[in-house]
C-alpha cells in the first residue's frame, strides 16, 4: 500500500494536482473552469488506471481508504513474497498479485474438479483469475482465421456458450464477467511494460477466455532472465523451469494475437512461444475465468494434494 501511494506521489498527476491547488489560491478570479473529468493525462507513471483527473482522484481515494485485502481471503492468509515460489505483488499494474515460480501453492478446486484449476492472479477488485490445469482438447482459435477475439472468434463463442453452459450451477454463480485485455502484441518484445500497454489497449467483456502472453511471463519467478517476451524466448531452457504455466510437450493457445499479421495468434509451445494460424486445430485450450470477490477460501493450503476450497 505504502509503495503505491509513494509511486503516485512521485507521478506527474500528483504534481499537477498540487500545482493546480497552489495556483488556484493565487488567481482564482483569473482561472478558467474545466470539469476535472474532461481533463486527460498520461497515467503510465502513476500506476492508476484512470485517464481523467477526477477518475484518478477518486481512484487515489479508494487506494487510501481501501485495504489490499478487501473481499479476498487469499491476500488475508497468504504471505506476499519477493523470491522463489509464491504470490508476488505485481510491479506493472497496481493492485494485481501473481503466483510465480515452478510450482507455487495455487491449486484450487472449482467446478467439482479437485485441484483441477490454478490461480493466475488476485485482482485489485478482489476477484481471482484461475486457469484450468488440463486442456479441454484441441480446437481452432477462430475457424475463419481471424485473430480478433471480440469478432467473436469461434473459440470465444464456444467457451462462452457450450463450455460455460456445461459448468455446474455453483461454478456459474462463482464466475463474473470482466473486461479482458485482447490488444495485439509484437513478436519478441523485450519491454514487458510496453507489451502490457499493448494488451490493455483493447478490451472485451465476457466470462471465459484464455491467458495472455504477459500473464504467462509474469508467472515466472526469474525476472532477470525471463521477465519479457524476448528474454523468455532467448532463455527458454531455463525459463520453463521457473514458470508453473509451462506444460511439457503441450502447445496451447493464448489470448494474445500478433500485431500486423491478421490470422496469427501466439501459443505457448514446448520451448517458449510460437505463432500459429487462428484456424489451426493443433493447439490445446485451457479456459480461464474470474471468480467473484464474494468467493471465500474455506479450506486447503493450495498444494495439489490439499487445494484451496472455495464457496
Amino acid at each position: 500500500m505504502k509503495s503505491k501511494i509513494k509511486k503516485f506521489i512521485n507521478s506527474k498527476l500528483f504534481i499537477f494536482i498540487i500545482t493546480a491547488l497552489v495556483f488556484s489560491t493565487i488567481g482564482v478570479s483569473a482561472a478558467t473552469y474545466f470539469e476535472s473529468s474532461s481533463v486527460t493525462y498520461d497515467n503510465s507513471e502513476s500506476g492508476l488506471e484512470s485517464t481523467d483527473v477526477q477518475g484518478a482522484i477518486d481512484e487515489l481515494y479508494g487506494v487510501c481508504i481501501t485495504p489490499a485485502t478487501v473481499g479476498n481471503t487469499i491476500l488475508e492468509n497468504v504471505d506476499i513474497v519477493t523470491s522463489g515460489d509464491g504470490l508476488y505483488e505485481d510491479e506493472y499494474e497496481y493492485g494485481r498479485y501473481f503466483y510465480k515460480g515452478g510450482n507455487p501453492n495455487n491449486y484450487v478446486t472449482f467446478n467439482n474438479e479437485k485441484a483441477g484449476w490454478r490461480i493466475i492472479s488476485v485482482e485489485r477488485d478482489g476477484t481471482i483469475k484461475i486457469i484450468r490445469s488440463a486442456s479441454i482438447g484441441e480446437m481452432a482459435w477462430d475457424s475463419s482465421n481471424s485473430n480478433n477475439w471480440a469478432r467473436p472468434a469461434s473459440l470465444n463463442t464456444y467457451l462462452n456458450g457450450t463450455y460455460y453452459n456445461e459448468l455446474n450451477s455453483t461454478a456459474k454463480n462463482q464466475i463474473v464477467a470482466k473486461d479482458w485485455s485482447i490488444g495485439t502484441i509484437e513478436y519478441e518484445n523485450y519491454y514487458i511494460a510496453d507489451q502490457i500497454i499493448d494488451e490493455n489497449s483493447k478490451k472485451w467483456n465476457g466470462k471465459v477466455a484464455l491467458a495472455t502472453i504477459s500473464e504467462y511471463i509474469r508467472s515466472n519467478s526469474n525476472k532477470s532472465s525471463c521477465g519479457s517476451f524476448g528474454l523468455s524466448a532467448d532463455n527458454y531452457s531455463s525459463c520453463r523451469n521457473t514458470n508453473w504455466m509451462y506444460y511439457l510437450s503441450d502447445w496451447w493457445w493464448s489470448l494474445s494475437a500478433r500485431t500486423r499479421y491478421t490470422g496469427t495468434v501466439f501459443v505457448i509451445d514446448t520451448n517458449s512461444f510460437n505463432i500459429r494460424s487462428a484456424n489451426s486445430i493443433t493447439s490445446l485450450v485451457r479456459p480461464v475465468v474470474y471468480l467473484s470477490s464474494k468467493v471465500k477460501i474455506t479450506g486447503g493450503t493450495g498444494t495439489q494434494n490439499d487445494p484451496y476450497k472455495i464457496e
